[in-house]
């Protein structure tokens, strides 16, 4: 049997602004992606359950899809939520703290506890937003979210060319290794306190002297515990060095996420945006546009990572 995990996304966030194109693409049983590097080269993708290990979705607002989520009665999925302590000046469109808190709470009500992973990333230090915020806001968000999920997934902020010129008007500043370890121990020791795991994305320092590990966002682990399955996954090779992610196939498109994060990496280009957003067609198969006569499209190869079944009461 084929398998294979599906990351949804972490281009855009499908679940609050393209949960029904999404599940129309479940309903028809595939999907199209561009490749980013070569836009007219174009994958098809099976989307039927008996080749899909697992859906991994990334989301700062998942609340339009939650009424939807029993179509996915046949799909093995997981949601990383990011919650942020910042306010719109930074976060310009996603709703408010308290809402999101409750929308997170109904969400892991209905997927339990270990299906609903909380973000608290990137890790912004500026003037308005300096250490003791982001203690305050952290101990209350653990403090109301500690029921609900199991681990805290956390990172420092990258400055990367594209997002770069946001973040120095917000005097942002560029963390030393010191006070990464600084913030680190203070976030770890609350985690603690409220026995959530804590974790880092894609970050290269070693923080194992406070309790924190390296993540793995899309996590074999975590999905073969989830499936009942052992599953034996090469690291995705199109990440970043220090990502630990497994490998997956991205159906999310950049330069299409409305939040309008001053951090995001996926939206730099605020003409592509408005041209992608206009382009959502809710039947198309491909997000944000639609296939053209200099496309070609091609079927995506795709592997099984099962190796054994576990006898998962043991």
């Amino acid at each position: 049997m084929v398998q294979l995990i599906i990351s949804a996304s972490r281009r855009t966030d499908i679940p609050a602004f393209y949960s029904d194109w999404f599940f129309n693409r479940i309903a028809d049983g595939y999907v199209l992606v561009r490749n980013p590097m070569n836009l007219h080269q174009i994958g098809r993708v099976s989307l039927s359950p008996e080749v899909v290990d697992c859906i991994v979705f990334w989301t700062k607002n998942p609340e339009r899809m939650i009424p939807g989520l029993d179509l996915l009665k046949e799909y093995m999925y997981y949601f990383h939520f990011t919650l942020n302590p910042y306010d719109s000046t930074v976060e310009k469109n996603v709703p408010n703290k308290e809402t999101l808190i409750d929308i997170f709470i109904r969400l892991s009500e209905k997927l339990g506890e270990n299906r609903v992973i909380w973000r608290y990333d990137p890790i912004i230090i500026s003037h308005e937003f300096g250490l003791e915020y982001h203690l305050e806001h952290f101990d209350y968000l653990a403090s109301r979210l500690n029921k609900h999920t199991k681990k805290c997934i956390i990172s420092f902020v990258d400055f990367y060319a594209r997002a770069k010129k946001k973040l120095n008007a917000m005097d942002a500043k560029e963390l030393r290794n010191i006070e990464i370890k600084s913030i680190a121990s203070k976030l770890s020791s609350i985690a603690r306190g409220y026995s959530l795991k804590l974790e880092t994305c894609a970050e290269v320092i070693d923080l194992e002297e406070y309790e924190i590990g390296y993540s793995r966002c899309i996590d074999s682990e975590l999905i073969g515990e989830l499936l009942g399955t052992k599953i034996d996954v090469a690291k995705d090779k199109n990440q970043r060095a220090a990502c630990g992610c497994a490998t997956s196939i991205d159906i999310g498109v950049y330069n299409s996420c409305s939040h309008n994060c001053a951090y995001c990496y996926a939206n730099y280009n605020k003409g592509l945006m408005k041209k992608n957003i206009d382009a959502y067609d809710v039947n198309s198969p491909l997000l944000c546009s639609k296939v053209g006569p200099e496309d070609k499209i091609y079927e995506r190869k795709i592997q099984s990572f099962v190796i054994r079944q576990l006898d998962i009461f043991d």
